[in-house]
């Protein structure tokens, strides 16, 4: 519905507002009304407004108290901004925003408009997609305010992500600010973290089409002066940039291109982000960067020259496949096992076990999702185990080989992973012979084996103390 300043208008302001076919409070209740919406004000009769409602081409009676009404000539532009203020940052009322957003756009002149106003009802429609999807400050109401807000042109895109539906703002009012010369840096940062979010990238779209839109994203994130913004915006964007660049990291390697450069700026703005400055509320976003930079790492070493009593070779097998078979050194051409994988190889993560018949690979199927495989000797002879991050209901993670126990044969590895929108940290113990969990722990000082046989290199480059 569009806004017009020849009608008389009103905008609900409760939620569960009754229309009713006439002005009495045991009238049939025509339909249900939610804040936000925008009616057209006919005639007043015994504490009730005779109101149309263009979006559903029906007309009833509401309780006065019920709406606000409001003015669209120029003269009420700074009353309306004024509400907008006030509402901007209120979880639950964004569509109510939205709306009177809306209404200040048709009543300020061309020459005033300011980001001010795109700003904040962009920042409400990126809450209420959160809302609908469950990640953010949920309400009953919101999947009944995104119909609401449809009507001012607020479009939102949906797709499945693990199991859950997520919904997310579409940016349109986020990309319009950006052409404004008078936007502030926090304004500006503010639109580019909105259309640069990882969780808001279909995760059906193939690489190809991938790699052009993270290019876009990089971009975007170097329009904003860093000197110029706070440092929870400062860190929050040096974190989006490695979620970024590992993106791109991956997608090279998927490519067959170099992707060591981009894996280097992605560990680099990880480093340069610092989490006590996000706050609870935003550190959710650093440790999702730092799932995504420890998946993508091995990408930022070069492979080195392989040492010790087993080697692993490589070849190309099916279109897209990696082959790795695992020998001897003293028999190179007799293969103890082998097996083929889409996954990316980091072939610089291999890892021969002292003292114990065993090799560790660090496998990526997925751009944030490291698997750690490990070729071990048992009773029935060589075989390849494959450890994941996580397996309840996992989102993004990765593995890494800390270290091994050449006393009581046992491997130790560190586990990050995302499940259910929660993020764990764990660092294990496992018999090497069938890899049986033994020993788990929140941290490695809580594992004596950690302090006297970790890897020295893991100990080095690991993000998992980060």
């Amino acid at each position: 519905m569009l806004l017009t300043a020849a009608a008389a208008l009103a905008i609900v302001a409760q939620d569960h507002t009754p229309l009713r076919a006439a002005p009495h409070p045991r009238a049939t209740q025509l339909t249900t009304l939610w804040q936000g919406e925008t009616l057209e004000i006919r005639d007043e009769r015994a504490g009730y407004l005779k109101v149309y409602d263009y979006r559903r081409e029906r007309g009833g009676y509401v309780k006065s108290e019920a709406v606000r009404e409001i003015g669209l000539a120029e003269a009420d532009a700074p009353g309306l901004l004024a509400v907008v203020r006030f509402l901007r940052d209120s979880a639950g009322f964004e569509a109510l925003g939205i709306s009177y957003g809306a209404a200040y756009l048709k009543a300020a002149p061309a020459g005033a408009l300011t980001a001010e106003p795109l700003d904040a009802i962009a920042r409400m429609a990126e809450r209420l997609a959160d809302a609908a999807s469950g990640s953010g400050v949920r309400h009953a109401g919101a999947a009944a305010h995104l119909e609401v807000v449809e009507q001012f042109g607020i479009r939102m895109r949906s797709f499945e992500r693990n199991g859950r539906v997520q919904v997310c703002y579409d940016g349109e009012l986020f990309r319009r600010l950006l052409s404004l010369p008078r936007a502030s840096a926090e304004e500006v940062a503010r639109a580019v973290l909105g259309l640069t979010r990882p969780d808001c990238i279909d995760p059906a779209m193939g690489v190809l089409l991938r790699a052009p839109q993270d290019e876009e994203r990089s971009v975007l994130l170097e329009k904003v002066e860093e000197r110029s913004v706070n440092a929870m915006t400062r860190s929050r964007l040096h974190a989006r940039r490695a979620a970024v660049w590992a993106a791109i990291a991956y997608e090279k390697a998927r490519l067959g291109q170099p992707p060591a450069a981009a894996a280097q700026r992605a560990v680099a703005e990880l480093l340069a982000a610092q989490p006590d400055d996000l706050g609870e509320e935003r550190r959710g976003e650093y440790r999702d960067a730092l799932l995504r930079v420890g998946a993508i790492r091995w990408a930022a070493v070069a492979p080195g020259s392989q040492a010790g009593p087993l080697v692993l070779s490589t070849v190309s097998g099916e279109k897209g496949q990696t082959c790795l078979t695992l020998a001897e050194v003293n028999r190179p051409a007799v293969a103890l096992v082998r097996r083929c994988t889409y996954g990316i190889v980091w072939t610089a993560s291999a890892r021969p076990i002292a003292r114990g018949r065993a090799l560790v690979l660090a496998v990526q199927p997925l751009e944030s999702w490291r698997e750690l495989w490990v070729f071990h000797e048992s009773a029935a002879g060589w075989t390849i185990d494959v450890l994941p991050p996580g397996a309840d209901d996992p989102d993004e993670g990765y593995v890494d080989f800390a270290g091994f126990t050449p006393t009581t044969q046992r491997l130790l590895i560190a586990r990050e992973v995302k499940e259910r929108s929660r993020f764990h940290r764990r660092f294990e113990e496992l018999r090497l012979e069938d890899l049986v969990p033994v020993k788990e722990a929140s941290s490695p000082e809580l594992l004596p084996d950690f302090g006297r046989w970790q890897d020295a290199t893991w100990r080095r480059d690991t993000l998992a103390l980060h």
